[in-house]
């Protein structure tokens, strides 16, 4: 369990200005710690963006960003912190257990933590259900075998927050119920910090507390009940569209 207070990830006036384009306009927002988050909304509406500035790799970043207590980026992070792109992050001309041995070796450098490497790598291969996939060139598996490898990696060092960006689109139900099961344990048996973002909002329900987004902006931060509640709504899907229809009459009586 991961012994800390304080919010995993908490912004104050969180700006990014991409050419002509302002990406994030001024959020504010704090992720809880040990707790699966949602971002959820439309492609397109800063998502991504926000997730590399909680990693680190954003450019043009104003405002205030913190991180298990760091300022995003820092270098103290790396090991603390995994990251899950959309794009998989594998070598298609090694194995599974090859890419994670390469990984773990990054993160575990020397000869003295060889036999570590091999039991972390052995961890996660169990984790995402690979085992029986470890000698397979990455470049044969399907996408959502290839997804799971990236997500291996990630969590090669234990990460005390964990930052998957749609981790999920474009796979079966039932690798999806897998997955989300998974992200529970990691949440609720480890301790970590999950922040997982979809444009899904079946996926909202699956949450402990969700993030709202719509055109750069945070419109919720709540737990999905009270969102429901809050709007009278049957399903988080409603409650967001009364919240974005909301926004919309309150942004043309300003005009």
């Amino acid at each position: 369990m991961v012994n800390s207070t304080g919010p995993a990830v908490e912004a104050h006036d969180l700006r990014v200005v991409r050419g002509p384009r302002t990406v994030l306009r001024g959020l504010d927002l704090a992720v809880p710690r040990g707790q699966v988050t949602g971002l959820l909304g439309p492609s397109g509406c800063g998502k991504s963006t926000l997730m590399r500035a909680v990693v680190g790799t954003q450019a043009h970043v104003t405002g205030t960003l913190d991180v298990l207590g760091r300022p995003a980026g820092d270098a103290s992070l790396r090991a603390r912190v995994g990251y899950v792109t959309q794009a998989p992050s594998v070598y298609d001309d090694l194995t599974v257990r090859q890419n994670l041995d390469y990984f773990a070796a990054v993160l575990l450098p020397g000869r003295a933590h060889r036999d570590t490497r091999a039991e972390t790598v052995g961890r996660a291969l169990t984790d995402v259900d690979l085992t029986s996939h470890a000698d397979a060139l990455a470049g044969t598996l399907s996408g959502g075998q290839r997804s799971r490898v990236s997500l291996a990696v990630a969590l090669l060092g234990t990460p005390e927050l964990l930052v998957l960006d749609e981790p999920t689109v474009g796979l079966d139900p039932v690798l999806r119920r897998d997955l989300w099961d998974l992200f529970h344990h990691i949440a609720d048996d480890r301790g970590a910090t999950l922040l997982v973002s979809s444009h899904v909002m079946d996926e909202a329900e699956r949450c402990h507390r969700l993030l709202l987004m719509r055109d750069g902006r945070i419109l919720a931060d709540d737990t999905p009940e009270a969102l429901r509640r809050r709007s009278d709504a049957p399903t988080v899907e409603d409650a967001f569209l009364h919240l974005v229809d909301t926004a919309e009459t309150q942004e043309d009586n300003r005009r």
